[in-house]
């Protein structure tokens, strides 16, 4: 049974948080917690406002997947593809926030954040074949996309556990930080830097690039957001900043 705190998030200005809230279980995921977190990342797609979300886990483990328990009762993998699915759609750029355990289909939710920083105790270890369950199609279709197909069989057919440094050497990982302290200020600076950008080039040029990666690239879409970004005040303001060596103060119009 699970139990703890559920999901919590905490939406400031432009940034918004999820944290997962039961350590004890190493934040494992019961039925309800999935259409908790995808009511919240809709609520953050909704809100203009914000151009960044986190997603972490509070303790010593990122996430141990769905509850086993509940396997028998609801379909985990349509569910939690589901989930993972409209985190890779979500509109704000997404950090995922890595440490100790990312375990099941955590590794995929992950796994669908645009930027992945961890610590040195972060590992991932996807169980499916060893208890008989069939991974569900995003996350193939996410792990061979972004890892590789040779990865995504050491993970997902060989059940291989990878460490801090096979996570950063096959992708998985952007960045590896000393610890978890070290960590907290690097998602700061990447939010920061990321904040810095231009919404009408960033946001869209994320949802391009991944309909690329998923080879469904929609041409008008993306001619309309270029010139979007090209006939607006942000693009002079950019130019304005760049010349003058100063911060660029982008209004998103």
């Amino acid at each position: 049974m699970t139990t703890g705190q559920p999901p919590l998030l905490d939406v400031q200005g432009a940034i918004a948080r999820i944290t997962l809230r039961r350590p004890r279980q190493a934040n494992r995921l019961a039925v309800d917690d999935l259409a908790t977190l995808r009511g919240f990342i809709a609520a953050v797609d909704a809100n203009d406002a914000v151009r960044v979300l986190v997603l972490a886990g509070e303790g010593r483990h990122f996430c141990s997947g769905f509850d086993l328990g509940a396997l028998g009762t609801v379909d985990a993998g349509a569910r939690f593809g589901e989930l993972a699915d409209a985190m890779e759609a979500a509109r704000p750029i997404t950090l995922a926030r890595l440490h100790g355990g990312v375990y099941g289909g955590a590794s995929d939710l992950a796994l669908a954040c645009d930027f992945r920083l961890g610590a040195p105790a972060v590992e991932m270890f996807v169980p499916a074949t060893r208890i008989g369950l069939h991974f569900y199609a995003g996350g193939l279709r996410r792990f061979v996309e972004r890892l590789g197909l040779a990865t995504a069989k050491q993970v997902l057919l060989a059940g291989r556990t990878l460490d801090a440094t096979a996570l950063l050497g096959c992708g998985y990982l952007d960045q590896l930080l000393p610890d978890v302290q070290t960590l907290d200020a690097a998602i700061a600076a990447l939010t920061a830097e990321l904040l810095a950008m231009a919404p009408l080039a960033l946001l869209p040029m994320k949802r391009h690039l991944n309909a690329i990666a998923a080879g469904h690239l929609d041409e008008a879409a993306l001619a309309a957001d270029i010139a979007k970004a090209r006939d607006s005040a942000d693009l002079a303001e950019g130019q304005a900043a760049w010349a003058g060596k100063r911060p660029a103060s982008f209004k998103g119009c």
